[in-house]
């Protein structure tokens, strides 16, 4: 890390993430090209059967050429691997403060139980006969949904929180279309996440934007002259964005219902709301969860995720086929016959694994450890904000809630923008807070700390932060060149978008 004595520095303590080994520049740090002809990682016994001749064995199968594969010894092989294990950053090193991701720790009870050979090994072909224990689990968990959400119907059947919307902006198509008019336009908070509206739009409707008032909250006047016979419905996430609960939320879905529009709650905040409010008690008519937000269960992997629509009883017949249903012996079974449903969203329940974690974490926790997860969450986010709001500008004065959204202005004035104090933050040993969102926030610093940290890793946090806010102020072009103590700076972040180096290849 570059410093001077000028340079104000993090206390004592703090995690910080490995370095370039010194013999190595930053260039050279990217280069993983280590092969040698003639190295091997082990070597196979004399052959003890005759020999075939391959090509006529083969034919055109048969390769003429060997594939062009790296040649490393067995511990430089091991070797590798284990430090690129230790150039991710993961949850088990430290916190992470991504505002909107909810990025809280997935207890290893959770991982053991999801292994559970009877429950890991189930096939989607299995007869419901002999899938008793797996739907035991699909329909404790429903309930367990319900009784948080407050809603009278769900579907597990989506695998991640966009797909969800979807799933839910179908029942309000299909609902709206038996009323006999699907009605053409849904109305979107400006601080909505980006895949709201084009959930509305692959349903087929147009979306039309609702401005926030000045503490951040839907504007009732705003919405009011917006919602007409054409509308809906309204997509909503509560808490909001910037981690404010809409406090006028009966209110707005009393507007709504009036003019036949429907209420559609974004769920991904849910973490600010289990065990302290439904949203079925305040006006919700149909909305998702996201299990790997709220309920411990992994954030991405590249496996599904999964993302729960519960609804009110007036859109059950609409939900995705097949339910799961009770016979009177007290046995379940997958219902098809259901002539009102929007249809399948998903082949199969491949995703069961998230169900089960998602169950464990619930039972583990029980509705008081649910709750005080919820009053942590909220009380941390809010330990930060009363922390860093000397620091950082503060656009909404409103009480947050689970998240705190600061802006760069005061940063900003000196050169230095959002995402040069996220590179910075890297140096003290965290991952970056969530860049730039939401859009209603210019320069957003968005944070969400979760229940799972302490108050001695928020302390490092808030440490850090505060570091930083000095450079700025001090040696801007510390920060704006960062990171300093990665095996690779600043990258070309469009082209590693655009143009991906996803698989390795010989040196030419």
């Amino acid at each position: 890390m570059t410093t001077d004595a000028t340079t104000p520095q993090i206390p004592a303590g703090p995690r910080t993430l490995g370095k370039v080994r010194p013999h190595q520049t930053q260039n050279e740090a990217l280069v993983f090209e280590m092969s040698s002809p003639g190295k091997r990682a082990y070597k196979l016994p004399p052959l003890d059967v005759p020999a075939v001749d391959a090509a006529a064995l083969l034919g055109s199968a048969h390769r003429t050429t060997p594939g062009l594969l790296p040649e490393l010894s067995e511990v430089e092989i091991i070797r590798h691997f284990t430090r690129l294990s230790t150039w991710n950053y993961a949850i088990d090193l430290g916190m992470y403060p991504l505002g909107s991701c909810t990025m809280k720790y997935n207890p290893r009870v959770n991982e053991y139980v999801a292994r559970i050979e009877g429950l890991a090994e189930a096939h989607p072909y299995r007869p419901d006969s002999l899938a008793q224990g797996i739907l035991e689990v699909i329909d404790l968990l429903q309930r367990c949904l319900l009784e948080i959400t407050g809603m009278d119907a769900i579907t597990l059947q989506p695998a991640a929180g966009a797909h969800g919307e979807f799933t839910g902006i179908l029942l309000v198509r299909a609902w709206h279309e038996s009323q006999g008019n699907a009605r053409k336009k849904i109305l979107i908070p400006d601080s909505a996440h980006g895949t709201n509206p084009a959930s509305a739009a692959i349903c087929g409707y147009t979306v039309e934007n609702l401005k926030s008032n000045a503490e951040g909250g839907i504007d009732l006047e705003a919405l009011t002259r917006q919602v007409d016979e054409e509308t809906a419905a309204l997509m909503l996430t509560n808490p909001s964005t910037i981690g404010v609960f809409e406090s006028q939320i009966a209110k707005i879905a009393d507007i709504l219902h009036a003019k036949g529009a429907l209420l559609y709650m974004d769920g991904a905040n849910m973490n600010a709301l289990v065990g302290k409010a439904r949203p079925g008690d305040f006006g919700v008519d149909v909305m998702h969860l996201n299990l790997h937000k709220t309920f411990s269960t992994p954030h991405g992997g590249g496996g599904p995720g999964s993302g729960p629509v519960a609804c009110k009883a007036f859109l059950e017949p609409f939900l995705p086929t097949p339910v799961l249903v009770q016979s009177k012996d007290g046995t379940k079974h997958w219902n098809y016959d259901r002539p009102h449903s929007v249809g399948r969203v998903r082949a199969f329940y491949g995703n069961v694994g998230m169900f089960i974690r998602a169950l464990a974490y619930i039972l583990a926790n029980g509705p008081d450890g649910l709750r005080q997860t919820t009053e942590d969450a909220v009380l941390n986010a809010n330990y930060i904000r009363k922390k860093l709001e000397d620091d950082y500008e503060l656009p909404y004065k409103t009480a947050s809630m689970h998240e705190v959204v600061f802006s760069d202005k005061r940063q900003a004035a000196l050169g230095v923008k959002t995402g040069d104090i996220a590179k910075r933050l890297i140096d003290y040993g965290f991952h970056p807070y969530t860049v730039s969102f939401p859009m209603i926030v210019h320069g957003a610093l968005m944070i969400e700390p979760t229940e799972s940290e302490s108050l001695e890793e928020l302390d490092l946090f808030i440490a850090a932060m505060r570091a930083i806010a000095r450079e700025v102020e001090v040696t801007p072009e510390l920060v704006k060149t960062a990171p300093h103590s990665t095996r690779v700076s600043r990258l070309d972040e469009v082209q590693a978008a655009r143009k991906p180096i996803l698989r390795w290849r010989p040196a030419e």
